[in-house]
């Protein structure tokens, strides 16, 4: 049992912590009625509800975002290890933006940057 006294009073300072936490915050959140306020930005009604349906043509363009979004993830740890790993890592990060490119071109091929 003298094994286990460490753990269990870790489990009980965790769940003494949680049970504060969750006490602190009932304790300090607001209200909990809706607001009978307006629409803040733009100041006209919602036209549809926040959760309604997109569209297929933004799936399209999230695709697209995330491809350059992809790109700039990579791009900037690439910058710090291109000096010391050389030529390896412009060849891998060519390789990579070709992979990128060609999935652009295929979007833009069926149709994904046609805006009307």
């Amino acid at each position: 049992m003298d094994a286990w006294r460490p753990m269990l009073v870790l489990l009980g300072v965790t769940g003494a912590g949680l049970v504060l936490l969750y006490g602190l915050g009932l304790w300090l959140s607001a209200g909990r009625t809706p607001l009978d306020t307006g629409p803040f930005a733009g100041g006209l009604a919602p036209s549809e509800h926040a959760v309604s349906r997109f569209h297929v043509r933004w799936y399209a363009v999230t695709m697209i975002f995330l491809a350059f979004d992809m790109e700039m993830l990579f791009m900037y740890p690439w910058v710090k290890a291109v000096s010391e790993v050389g030529t390896t890592a412009v060849v891998e990060m060519f390789l990579f933006l070709g992979i990128l490119f060609a999935a652009v071109a295929y979007a833009w091929r069926e149709g994904a940057l046609r805006w009307t």
